[in-house]
């Protein structure tokens, strides 16, 4: 008998997907909520307190979130700092693993010790903060991308990444007439889409949800992203729904809330799913070898 059509291994794959649909179903509740709640009207919000389906769909909360322009410029501030970020992250990030995947580079191992460091220590909250101030970019949006413009972790999977390439590759290019930046851009990087598609999309996820490092460096409120002007929102919720006794035509409260947490993770929902194929294999192969 097949060891994978033995009872056991049917009991087992049984265990395994009844676990994994039961993941699933937890990770897809809360955002079908999100939406059916954002698409709620208030009558149906207080009456079922937990709405899926709307049974009279609304555009409302979105008309009003779409009507104020702190929202409407908090995605534009959201989108250049995912943008123009990440860029600069997977530039930055590239120029310095590419040379720390040459074995033969003097002093490698030090200067990988003194990265890998960074993982463990950390200058803490309030040197960092006197740091991006007086380098004059307190109350400026390159202070969301310019302190984080190298992750230790995604510089250390794309070097190694960059390690598999075979040697005969860049010697070729080198005979060729290449220099460095010549083999970089034309051999390496061209070699390495799955890596730099994974490590791309930490990178824009993480500029995209930039919240800590706005709250701290950016005082301006004009200047917020959406994850900031979403916890406004959501801080803000008791007074919106203040308005709704009123009989203003403000919708309610929890349909606004939910409205904006949709409008600030669709980007990345949207995005994600054209990087999949590449995500994994860039995740394994970047992580075979040290």
């Amino acid at each position: 008998m097949n060891r994978y059509n033995s009872l056991g291994s049917r009991i087992f794959d049984s265990f395994n997907y009844s676990i994994l649909t039961l993941y699933a179903v937890a990770a897809i509740i809360p955002l079908l909520y999100v939406i059916g709640a954002s698409f709620a009207s208030g009558a149906e919000i207080a009456a079922k307190g937990f709405v899926l389906i709307p049974s009279e769909p609304t555009l409302a909360s979105y008309k009003y979130i779409f009507s104020t322009s702190s929202i409407r410029n908090s995605l534009m501030i959201s989108l250049f700092v995912t943008v123009v970020g990440t860029l600069i992250n997977m530039l930055l990030t590239s120029l310095t693993a590419y040379p720390l995947a040459d074995r033969s580079l003097p002093g490698r191992n030090v200067i990988m010790a003194l990265i890998t460091f960074t993982m463990v220590f950390s200058a803490g909250m309030i040197p960092s903060f006197l740091l991006v101030k007086s380098l004059h970019m307190y109350n400026s949006l390159w202070a969301l991308i310019i302190p984080g413009a190298i992750n230790t972790w995604n510089l250390i999977v794309l070097k190694n990444f960059f390690q598999q390439i075979p040697v005969e590759l860049l010697e070729a290019g080198k005979i060729d007439g290449c220099n460095d930046i010549g083999i970089l851009f034309r051999i390496v990087l061209p070699l390495s889409a799955p890596a730099l598609a994974t490590i791309s999309l930490f990178y824009a996820v993480a500029n995209w949800n930039a919240f800590f490092a706005a709250i701290m460096y950016i005082s301006d409120t004009k200047k917020w992203p959406i994850q900031v002007v979403l916890r406004q929102v959501i801080m803000m919720a008791q007074m919106i729904g203040s308005n709704e006794t009123t009989g203003a035509v403000t919708p309610p409260s929890e349909s606004i809330k939910m409205a904006v947490i949709l409008v600030a993770t669709m980007p990345i929902l949207l995005v994600y799913p054209f990087l999949q194929k590449h995500f994994v294999k860039g995740v394994m192969l970047g992580s075979i070898k040290g």
